[in-house]
């Protein structure tokens, strides 16, 4: 049998040594290629000040290089499920990173917002190819015994990046210019490109998938109104007069939007024509490891936020010695990534994800204490112990979410998981960023100091973390490690 005609139950399995060895370079290669994206992804995360004065815009004009990536993910990941399922895997792949090596090309030849903007639009939609294409080729080519070892390779990418995409792109701001966040990238970006397209096979069997075209619509506006109203809650809180429509109004819309969207899905599944088939919350194990993943995803998100502004306006540190700061945790989660990945493939569910999410819990509830006076070292072990926390959360999540829906559903797995992530990730933003304005605002006007009034107000968004954090560690005793047939009862534990 060829490789390009191995069905997905086939390539489940390897039978020989070479299809071992070429699943190993095909996941090899998507692990770089999505390391590399999503590196991209954060290294902009601190440079939105030190672009306002080199660009000459203002903080809600920058913030469109967040926004409008975020929102571009959200719009284009839904349609992903598609695209895996009518694309092979190296033209998939070749398309993603040709996109994304484009709009890095535009990014750093930019001469201003309006193009750079454009370039991280471009950018944004190869990233919504690449981590389902990842998730779904893994499952495609693992053994259901060697996943969670797998997927603690992924949780290396996916903890590693955001932890080296700050540190990067605040020594990059420090001495060089900013055009040089996306200069560097760019090359590794092409070579990756290079050499997939020279070494990657294909290895799962297109198939006839008819494309929805008012779903995709009514996607659009669902997932992107979320995304994007949510976005905009933090800003609107700080600036309302900034806003031209009120956050309520896109997220309104998004709502309805996303029961418009749900409704249809539910009709066209029923003939095999939906765009996100949404029969893979029939497993009530999927459903509640994605509720636990949306949860986390909130928590670390609002960290990931809250903390540079803390330190920073609060602490007193520059965006390098912040960057510093939150590489070890990083360092440590990608380091834990591949061990908590085989003692998931050992042990089980729980074992793994009950401690983590109460290490995460405790954490941020140990955050809602902080002032100027903290220690810079107890806020650097805090973070830590959250990624510590999170290494057991994250590889058991995926793993266990995925693993319990039927193979042919494995891309619409993937792909509501990559969207609920972005959603989580956006409101979790926008809660811990419009609670942290408004008590910082209520204090200020009180009387109290600017820093006086920002450490409370952020330990008010901490303090929401650390409520919904609550809910995830409610919700891990319920998420069970699903048996390698995911036709037969999930195992209890």
């Amino acid at each position: 049998m060829t490789t390009q005609t191995l069905a997905p139950e086939a390539a489940s399995a390897p039978s020989d040594l070479s299809n071992a060895s070429r699943n190993r370079l095909v996941i090899g290669l998507l692990l770089t290629s999505t390391f590399v994206v999503f590196l991209n992804e954060t290294i902009m995360s601190v440079a939105i000040p030190h672009l306002m004065t080199d660009l000459g815009v203002t903080a809600s004009a920058a913030q469109w290089l967040t926004t409008a990536f975020l929102l571009t993910m959200a719009v284009v990941i839904p349609i992903t499920g598609f695209l895996l399922q009518r694309l092979n895997t190296r033209p998939i792949f070749t398309l993603a990173m040709s996109i994304f090596s484009a709009g890095t090309l535009i990014c750093a030849v930019s001469p201003g917002l309006e193009l750079l903007v454009t370039g991280r639009v471009i950018q944004a939609i190869g990233t919504a190819i690449m981590m389902p294409l990842l998730m779904t080729t893994v499952m495609t080519l693992v053994p259901p015994a060697e996943r969670g070892k797998t997927m603690g390779n992924i949780s290396i990418v996916i903890s590693v990046a955001p932890a080296l995409g700050p540190t990067i792109g605040g020594f990059i701001l420090n001495n060089l210019d900013w055009r040089w966040m996306f200069i560097l990238v760019l090359p590794i970006a092409l070579g990756a490109l290079a050499l997939g397209r020279a070494k990657m096979v294909n290895v799962t069997t297109p198939r006839y998938a008819p494309l929805d075209i008012l779903s995709v619509i009514i996607s659009a506006l669902a997932f992107g109104g979320l995304v994007y109203g949510l976005s905009s809650l933090g800003e609107g809180a700080a600036h309302p007069e900034s806003q031209l429509v009120p956050a309520w109004v896109p997220v309104a819309i998004g709502l309805v939007a996303m029961v418009v969207f749900v409704l249809r899905q539910l009709q066209l599944q029923k003939s095999d024509r939906a765009l996100l088939d949404l029969r893979t919350f029939a497993s009530s194990n999927y459903a509640v490891a994605v509720l636990t993943m949306a949860v986390a995803m909130m928590a670390l998100f609002g960290t990931v936020i809250l903390l540079p502004i803390y330190t920073v306006n609060v602490l007193g540190l520059d965006t390098l010695q912040t960057g510093l700061l939150l590489l070890p945790g990083g360092l440590i989660m990608g380091l834990l990534a591949p061990t908590v990945g085989r003692l998931y493939d050992k042990f089980g569910t729980r074992p793994l994800l009950v401690p983590g999410t109460i290490i995460v819990s405790a954490v941020l509830w140990m955050l809602t204490l902080v002032d100027q006076y903290t220690s810079v070292w107890a806020v650097l072990a805090g973070h830590i112990i959250i990624s510590f926390g999170l290494a057991l959360v994250f590889t058991p999540l995926f793993t266990a979410s995925l693993s319990s829906v039927p193979p042919k559903l494995y891309s619409h797995g993937s792909a509501i998981l990559g969207s609920v992530q972005q959603i989580a990730g956006a409101a979790g933003v926008a809660l811990f960023v419009a609670v942290m304005t408004i008590q910082t605002a209520g204090l200020a006007a009180a009387g109290a100091t600017p820093v006086d009034a920002l450490a409370a107000g952020v330990r008010g968004g901490f303090l929401c973390g650390a409520v919904i954090s609550l809910f995830a560690v409610v919700a891990s005793f319920f998420v069970k490690k699903p048996p390698a047939d995911p036709s037969m009862p999930a195992m209890g534990h």
